[in-house]
């Protein structure tokens, strides 16, 4: 069969002798071919058939009568038309023609179109990364996962930074949504952390941030990211809105990181934590072992960054707050509590991303906890009993109608506590019992402890005295002792005077 082409039913003869144990020669002799093409077969460098690829059509055209009239009109008018869209309007139009299993066939005819007349389809261009030049910035939201603190979902996002060339990155914990305050705070961290300072800053175009701003607040915002990329040397960059992969040397790597995330808490056989804090420890944990694996370049990439000024700039936005006579401050929708010793005082509140750092002229008051109101048409508090305890104690009977009633107890428990207090005694005696228990917990700081207790009670349907608990929990009256004092005889000091001068007492 020398000079014809070698066709697959010989080739398959030939590799069912080799896999016999006929040597090559033997092998291609019984197959009818070439020992030189048994060789050729062995490396996979024949190609049976012997006629090339094939350039025409075996099957005549399904779609040649409509092909020209129907769909090309349809693809030249917009040409975003799925080939689905496409082959539905067919099946339409001509009833039991185009039957399910031409799907394929059509698809590919479409495919085949849009890669030949179609639009030009947009060309990402890899970028060189130059050592020490570019850090990034992003936002990212778990998705696959529910974080839980103590049991609770933990609504929150992650910032992201990470340096382009070496890829050393850092998290942080967002509580609210993204804001200057949460890129401030998050990149300030992440560059201390680092020991240096790259020579650009690319952020995403913070569209969320400015989501709920008028045009003043926008441009407001606009101009501290700039003066915070000023105090670090850094030239301030943004991509532009909706085009995600100009920030391509982050955005791929949130992917990265969620998964580590992800296959963490797969061996930590468990997403709940006791705090937000156990939480970012987590975190900082995955984030300590990526960047170990880079040590090599992100040394390299140290060595031309730029040097940390002498301190960091402000990461925080200022409100200027006066005290009520409730003794609560408005903040952004939210109604918090402060020690009622500051009533009537306007205070300056530094708004951080998971805090308010409160100041009476410059000196530090007090911090609290940051609360988000949960949309824009909602309103949220934080009350702390502590705050106004005193003066509630004064007054107990205050209690059952306060506006901030609900609010004041601090957990589920007492709210339980309150409400079987209530069924329990008299309106007044439920009042004083319930002021004094939580005054008992401000003053011996034992709210959990007391609150455990009280649920025994509970339990055993045995009433509290307010006495009784006093005397178990407050530990500064209980360790006082019991002085019995006695009076002296008013002689006994003529006594004593005499005894001193004896010349003058008469």
């Amino acid at each position: 069969m020398l000079g014809n082409p070698i066709n697959s039913e010989q080739v398959k003869l030939y590799m069912k002798q080799r896999k016999e144990g006929k040597i090559q020669e033997t092998a291609a002799a019984k197959a009818g071919m070439s020992e030189r093409s048994g060789r050729r077969i062995e490396k996979g460098e024949h190609r049976s058939g012997g006629g090339g690829t094939r350039h025409w059509r075996t099957r005549t055209d399904p779609f040649g009568d409509v092909w020209k009239e129907e769909i090309e009109p349809l693809l030249l008018k917009n040409s975003q038309l799925s080939p689905m869209t496409l082959f539905e309007k067919l099946q339409k139009d001509h009833p039991g023609e185009y039957q399910d299993s031409k799907l394929r066939t059509f698809q590919r005819r479409v495919s085949e179109w849009k890669a030949l007349y179609g639009p030009e389809k947009e060309v990402m261009f890899r970028q060189e990364q130059i050592v020490g030049r570019m850090g990034l910035s992003d936002f990212t939201k778990l998705k696959e996962v529910t974080i839980t603190i103590q049991g609770q979902p933990f609504t929150h996002l992650l910032y992201h930074f990470r340096l382009a060339f070496s890829g050393w990155c850092s998290v942080s914990v967002i509580h609210g949504g993204e804001s200057y305050t949460a890129l401030a705070e998050g990149l300030q961290d992440a560059l201390w952390r680092l020991g240096g300072v790259p020579r650009e800053h690319r952020s995403d175009s913070l569209s969320a941030a400015y989501r709920n701003l008028t045009k003043d607040a926008a441009k407001d915002v606009t101009l501290r990211y700039e003066e915070l990329c000023q105090h670090y040397g850094m030239e301030p960059t943004r991509n532009n809105r909706g085009e995600g992969h100009e920030n391509g040397a982050i955005e791929s790597p949130h992917g990265h990181l969620k998964k580590r995330i992800h296959q963490a808490l797969l061996l930590r056989d468990s997403c709940d934590f006791a705090s937000v804090s156990a939480y970012a420890d987590f975190l900082t944990d995955i984030v300590r072992d990526i960047n170990a694996h880079k040590k090599d370049k992100v040394e390299e990439e140290r060595l031309h960054l730029q040097p940390l000024p002498l301190q960091r700039t402000a990461d925080y936005t200022e409100h200027v707050a006066r005290v009520s006579t409730s003794s609560t401050i408005q903040v952004k929708r939210v109604l918090y509590t402060v020690p009622s010793r500051l009533i009537g005082e306007s205070l300056r509140v530094h708004i951080y991303d998971n805090r308010l750092d409160i100041y009476l002229g410059a000196t530090h008051t007090v911090t609290l906890s940051r609360v988000f109101a949960s949309d824009h048409n909602h309103r949220a508090r934080l009350v702390d009993y502590r705050h106004v305890i005193a003066s509630l104690e004064r007054k107990p009977q205050a209690f059952r109608y306060s506006r901030l009633r609900d609010d004041l107890l601090p957990s589920e428990l007492y709210k339980a506590l309150w409400d079987w207090l209530d069924l329990e005694m008299e309106p007044r005696k439920a009042c004083k019992t319930m002021v004094g228990i939580l005054a008992l917990a401000n003053r011996a700081d034992c709210e959990h402890q007391l609150g455990d207790y009280l649920q025994t009670m509970m339990a055993r349907q045995t009433v509290p005295s307010l006495l009784d608990l006093q005397r178990k929990f407050d530990k500064k009256r209980k360790n006082t002792p019991d002085i019995a004092v006695q009076q002296p005889l008013a002689a006994s000091y003529n006594d004593l005077l005499q005894k001193a001068n004896p010349q003058e007492v008469h």
